[in-house]
């Protein structure tokens, strides 16, 4: 095992550079933080590249590490590197996943994101998607970069079980109807409450931005436009909490 006891290794340096979007894609690596997610990693397949740990205790078992390497640090150096409060003393570097080719499959589930900003939200959509049984969430122009730290904590996982594509929104939407996969806008402009929907084998669901909705250029292309009502005072609905409404109110389960 290699030891870092400085924070001005130029790994820690780098690992602190991967928290910017450019520099993520330029090097195509990613860090992930927590026992929990290196493991998810490690059943996904080969992504993690390093593995930095403060003691052995806190390493998946050796069967599992696949003889990655591993390197013990201080706990100052680990708190340096960790984007959390509370470091999980576990961090590690991985490979960015390249897209899958993913056709639209009749009788599956899609969620298609349109500019969600903030990435708790986002990690908290993939989340849920997984959970429904969703078949791919496809990430339009504007959204938050999968890759941020905070998304990839609010999937708690469901970011390697998932796959999450990079595509252009209308494109999918074509491609899903061409399929006989009905396409459903989120919107309350000339949309309808959700339970006047009747659950479906397989569908399209588009979620929108946080303040503005999903852009109307989308919703002029849906097969139909649902909202979630609201029978209290609020505003509005968090957009993860409605995906999560409409998802599995949707899902016709066989």
């Amino acid at each position: 095992m290699k030891q870092i006891d400085s924070t001005k290794n130029t790994t820690v340096k780098l690992i602190k550079q991967l928290t910017k979007r450019k520099k993520r894609e330029k090097e195509q690596l990613f860090v992930i933080e927590g026992r929990h997610l290196v493991e998810e990693a490690l059943v996904y397949g080969n992504l993690i590249t390093d593995i930095f740990v403060i003691a052995d205790e806190l390493l998946p078992p050796e069967e599992k590490r696949k003889n990655i390497p591993i390197t013990i640090v201080t706990e100052a150096v680990m708190k340096d590197m960790s984007q959390t409060v509370t470091p999980p003393g576990i961090i590690a570097l991985c490979q960015m996943i390249p897209d899958e080719a993913v056709e639209p499959e009749e009788n599956e589930m899609y969620v298609l994101v349109d500019n969600v900003q903030d990435p708790g939200n986002l990690g908290t959509i993939i989340r849920t998607a997984d959970a429904v049984g969703a078949k791919a969430v496809i990430l339009g122009e504007g959204t938050v970069d999968v890759y941020n730290d905070k998304v990839i904590r609010s999937t708690q996982g469901s970011f390697f079980h998932v796959p999450v594509l990079q595509g252009e929104l209308e494109d999918w939407i074509k491609r899903c109807r061409d399929n006989s996969i009905p396409v459903f806008g989120t919107s309350l402009q000339g949309g309808t409450t959700h339970t006047a929907i009747e659950p479906q084998p397989g569908f399209a669901l588009i979620i929108g931005n946080e303040g503005a909705g999903v852009n109307e250029k989308l919703l002029e292309k849906t097969d139909q436009n649902i909202y979630v009502p609201i029978y209290g005072k609020a505003e509005s609905l968090n957009v993860s909490v409605a995906t999560g409404i409409l998802l599995y109110y949707l899902h016709k389960v066989n």
